[in-house]
């Protein structure tokens, strides 16, 4: 075998640099089992140690797996140089740690190469794998016989370091980003279809790293691997993962195909599988046989039609290569359309029919209409101002390069001129037709800086129903960015949300609920919130199971559980007694999030624990700990773990 040679981080020898040198392994003396099941484990520890890219939901945990994982190589070598049998007892240490290496092997693939969507939506799953990878490695080397293989002691040290590291990993308080799991929350059930839930796909669509075409490519082949691996089952959270996916393409501009079509035929070949299509005549977006190929600045070929609404979509670089695009003219490759005409006809294969396309008339004169309209938007006749206001909003309510062309007409200044107008109706499809255009991560900034938020929190004070309930929405999807969130929160914006929460329709309350957990993300926000009196109206909302909202307030009571002050406004009996009754009889969910709540509090301060006792928590805790969803046992098992130093403990 070439000789290959691993740099790696020690942990707790000498603080230098431990080489992994595989060729010595064939001139141990032991024997042909032993040689052979330590070069399994170099040779799993060597693979994994080239995983560079993790995703970013599991990115810290499968790097410190790695990291913990080299720092097993000291203990191979030296058994490798141990001059002797190997003992009985060591060899089934070794096997058990093969099977765990290869456990931890397989998953860190998953987290390598796995659907993006996937590792977030399934993110307590994972972590449950995280977590039981822990306890193999930890069993595997429980009964490792240093003393009898003549293991040194700072090799037996850094394992046993190694170990208690692993240990404290799956009892810490898990630190799922808070914000990721409440953007699942509200995408995932789809009760309702609102604009502003495109927000929040923009926003997970950056997290994630899925928002370019080369991304989208590798995340439609990952989810294609998926759904086959599961083959029928799981069908409800697959067909979910499908349905983001294909909201991310839309974003995107990307044309959605049949993920389940394994080897991407097109529709044009589903009937004859077996032909294989040469690679140059399928457009590198879509996947699909060209029609109508042209050449764009960079020299790479797309179909028209798709690249077209790349473009459109505000896109200005090469979706294949990633340059910037120094024109956007595109030319027609007769080349390759003569090419992939001849092979059709060979081949027997009709070209998919394409709609009649308008080309640039069409385009240009959706412009004009939008142009005219903005125009209309300062007309002195109210009239005139009404139409062109509520055209505006229709027009920017679902067709994203609507948005881009009224803003780059200068329709957002004109917009926030008319939210201060005293005709109601014009304020509330102006602050729509804002909440419509916010969508737009440009168009977010654009508004902020023109001075709309004062504008949007005056509309909340004093608007219809509707304007408040969509000034709330605006102002969540203006909160995504960072510098917004604190603008509205110096504008003085979080009070009339507090009281929209607390008197608003139930719409008006999920709104203001949504906006609120968005902006309390910022920790002055927080302090604000509670000076607003947040928590009286979060109260009544558990209290009030029909709205169903349990699970959002609790989202926003664990944020504020972080802040002192507020710890100090809702360390209440009575609330410890509610988070008592959710964790006894709640949905596994709200089980889930008044389990994290108590267990903030209860991590600053003792007293809300024994409160928590005294109301017969322990052996819920004890029960779900067995029997509830993965999350909630390491919630559970972390709680019970902070009640153990609790003298009251029954």
């Amino acid at each position: 075998m070439e000789e290959q040679m691993m740099m790696m981080e020690a942990g707790g020898v000498g603080g230098g640099e431990i080489i992994m040198d595989k060729g010595n392994i064939s001139n141990v003396s032991n024997g042909p089992e032993e040689s052979y099941v330590i070069q399994e484990l170099m040779d799993v520890i060597e693979t994994v140690g080239l995983f560079t890219d993790f995703r970013r939901t599991q990115k810290k945990e499968s790097f410190n797996l790695v990291r913990r994982m080299k720092l097993l190589v000291p203990l191979l070598e030296e058994i490798c140089e141990f001059d002797g049998p190997v003992p009985d007892a060591a060899m089934k240490c070794l096997s058990d740690l093969k099977k765990a290496l290869l456990f931890a092997k397989k998953l860190l693939k998953c987290c390598h190469d796995g659907s993006k969507i996937y590792l977030a939506f399934e993110n307590e799953a994972v972590m449950g794998r995280f977590h039981a990878t822990y306890d193999k490695i930890n069993q595997a080397l429980e009964g490792m016989p240093y003393d009898e293989l003549e293991i040194s002691d700072e090799v037996k040290e850094q394992v046993e370091l190694m170990r208690v590291q692993l240990k404290r990993a799956k009892k810490r308080t898990d630190t799922q980003d808070i914000e990721l799991a409440m953007d699942m929350m509200v995408i995932f059930p789809k009760k309702e279809d609102r604009n502003a839930d495109s927000a929040i796909l923009e926003r997970l669509a950056h997290k994630l790293e899925l928002h370019s075409i080369a991304d989208l490519k590798a995340e439609t082949i990952a989810i294609r691997k998926l759904v086959k691996e599961r083959a029928g089952q799981n069908t409800e959270s697959t067909q979910q993962i499908l349905d983001v996916l294909s909201k991310f393409k839309q974003i995107a501009g990307v044309e959605e195909h049949n993920l389940f079509n394994e080897s991407s035929v097109p529709k044009t070949l589903e009937k004859s599988p077996s032909l294989v299509i040469p690679h140059e005549f399928l457009c590198p977006i879509t996947l699909e046989l060209m029609t109508d190929p042209v050449i764009v600045a960079t020299g790479q070929t797309y179909e028209r039609e798709s690249i077209q609404k790349w473009l459109d979509s505000n896109h200005r670089t090469c979706p294949k290569t990633g340059q910037i695009l120094v024109h956007l003219a595109l030319a027609p490759n007769f080349a390759l359309r003569n090419l992939i005409l001849h092979w059709c006809e060979k081949n027997n294969v009709e070209l998919p029919k394409k709609e009649v396309n308008l080309g640039s008339d069409s385009s240009i004169e959706h412009k004009e209409e939008i142009v005219s309209l903005v125009k209309n938007l300062s007309s002195s006749q109210l009239d005139v101002q009404r139409k062109a206001v509520t055209k505006i909003r229709m027009l920017s309510k679902e067709n994203p390069d609507n948005r881009v062309l009224i803003a780059r007409s200068g329709g957002i200044p004109l917009l926030v001129q008319l939210l201060s107008y005293p005709d109601s109706k014009i304020q509330e499809h102006t602050v729509t037709a804002l909440l419509n255009l916010s969508i737009d991560e440009s168009n977010k900034r654009l508004i902020a800086r023109v001075g709309a938020i004062p504008a949007i929190i005056e509309v909340l004070q004093h608007g219809t129903i509707e304007a408040k309930e969509n000034s709330a929405a605006t102002l969540f999807s203006l909160s995504i960015l960072d510098e917004n969130k604190v603008a509205i929160g110096n504008a003085d914006g979080i009070p009339p949300l507090v009281d929209l929460l607390q008197n608003g329709t139930i719409r008006g309350k999920k709104d203001a609920a949504t906006a609120l957990f968005n902006l309390s993300l910022n920790q002055a926000n927080k302090a604000r919130a509670i000076k607003a009196d947040i928590v009286k109206p979060l109260l009544q909302l558990l209290t009030d199971k029909n709205l169903g909202m349990v699970d959002e307030a609790l989202s926003i009571l664990l944020l504020l559980a972080s802040h002192p002050e507020g710890r100090n406004a809702i360390g209440q009996l009575s609330f410890i007694e509610t988070l008592v009754e959710f964790i006894r009889d709640g949905a596994p969910k709200t089980k889930e999030c008044a389990i994290s709540v108590l267990l903030e509090l209860g991590l600053h301060n003792s007293s809300f624990i024994l409160a928590a006792l005294q109301f017969g928590v322990y052996e819920h805790l004890m029960e779900i700990s067995r029997s509830g969803t993965s999350r909630a046992q390491r919630k559970a098992n972390s709680l019970l773990h902070v009640m153990s130093k609790c003298e009251q403990i029954p």
